[in-house]
């Protein structure tokens, strides 16, 4: 789900790749391809044009020019979402299912056609330099984020540990500038605190590590005494569909956890699976205007059912579906593929989820609503 980001497979597909091999055989696979058509024809004419009568031929690289075209296409969509990645974006988005990279420590995303800081890592270079979220993003290193996509800012935070990156920004109307070193970063996916007998359990994100760290927590409250449950996916930026429905289903053990109806209007529906152990304690969930994507499916399934009070501020909005295509070379596409409903059938792409309550707190204020109402 991005950044925001809502991954769900990595994998090649053949009709995407082809497209980008077609170039380099000509004319007659548009005639002869199944799929052909009058549009893909014109895109190989122009290739063979270009690529066999410019002026200059030194001047074209044809890996370059591929690169161009593709970019050209995802320009078009006009989707935040999509985007073509480079052979260091595509490395830096499977590093992202992973939960461990290189870089500054904070999650980013686009809005309003800007680049915004929607979480910062605890103890991370990014904190420590004292970004925070809300943050809009504005040059790396002296380059400019106007118009850049959130895979193509990606790379330009990134690098390799110990190395230097210039981060500029405006806050509240006024430009700072950051000098922050790299350093390998871990994504932190769950915490457990226990305020009394209440658990404060704090999802960050939902990477391969949120399944191995969730269940022992789960195990704990359900033998520690514990009474109810703040689930906070304040700053959320979401992750992966298979983390989320098994995240959902420690709290739900019936039922469906979101539907994603895709482009030809088929809909695929995701139930809970069964865990090894789950809790039915009573539950409040902290949002804010930074939970996105797979945090507003949790939160919205659990307040589909009933299952919680789903307390802040209105979310983010993000009810697309996007997923990693691989292209020759280590490159890739980011396509935004469906779109996602709660389980009431609630669309929430550009909307967001509605609290049940609606409040102006933030940090240790809305959590402290959260314990009286509890209690």
């Amino acid at each position: 789900m991005m950044s925001t980001r809502w991954k769900i497979a990595v994998g090649s597909v053949f009709s995407v790749t082809a497209l980008l091999v077609s170039f380099g055989f000509g004319y007659m696979t548009a005639v002869l391809s199944p799929g052909g058509s009058d549009s893909l024809k014109r895109v190989i004419e122009a290739w063979e044009t270009v690529t066999g009568r410019y002026v200059e031929p030194d001047k074209i690289d044809q890996d370059a020019l591929a690169e161009a075209a593709i970019r050209g296409m995802m320009d078009y969509l006009g989707d935040p979402y999509s985007a073509y990645l480079d052979t260091a974006g595509y490395a830096a988005m499977l590093d992202d299912f992973d939960g461990t990279y290189s870089g500054i420590g904070a999650e980013m995303t686009v809005r309003d056609n800007a680049l915004i800081i929607i979480a910062v890592f605890p103890d991370s270079p990014a904190a420590q330099a004292g970004l925070a979220a809300g943050d809009h993003i504005t040059a790396v290193d002296g380059v400019s984020t106007d118009g850049l996509t959130m895979a193509e800012l990606g790379p330009l935070v990134r690098g390799e540990a110990g190395t230097s990156v210039v981060i500029a920004i405006e806050r509240d109307g006024s430009p700072l500038s950051f000098t922050i070193t790299r350093a390998r970063i871990t994504q932190p996916s769950v915490d457990l605190e226990m305020l009394g007998s209440i658990a404060h359990i704090t999802i960050f994100s939902f990477n391969q590590n949120t399944d191995e760290e969730l269940l022992p927590v789960i195990e704990e409250i359900n033998g520690n005494g514990a009474v109810s449950i703040i689930l906070d996916l304040r700053g959320n930026p979401g992750g992966l569909v298979s983390t989320v429905i098994n995240t959902a289903s420690y709290f739900i053990t019936d039922g469906v956890v979101l539907t994603i109806k895709d482009r030809e209007g088929g809909v695929t529906t995701h139930d809970v699976i069964k865990q090894s152990a789950t809790t039915a304690l009573p539950m409040v969930v902290l949002v804010d205007g930074f939970s996105a994507s797979g945090s507003e499916v949790l939160a919205g399934a659990l307040q589909d059912y009933d299952r919680a009070a789903v307390c802040g501020a209105q979310t983010f909005g993000k009810g697309s579906v996007n997923q990693l295509y691989e292209l020759p070379g280590g490159t890739g596409i980011y396509l935004t593929i469906a779109r996602w409903y709660t389980p009431d059938g609630h669309l929430i792409e550009g909307l967001g989820i509605t609290p049940d309550f609606a409040l102006d707190l933030t940090g240790d204020d809305l959590l402290a609503w959260a314990i009286d109402y509890l209690s």
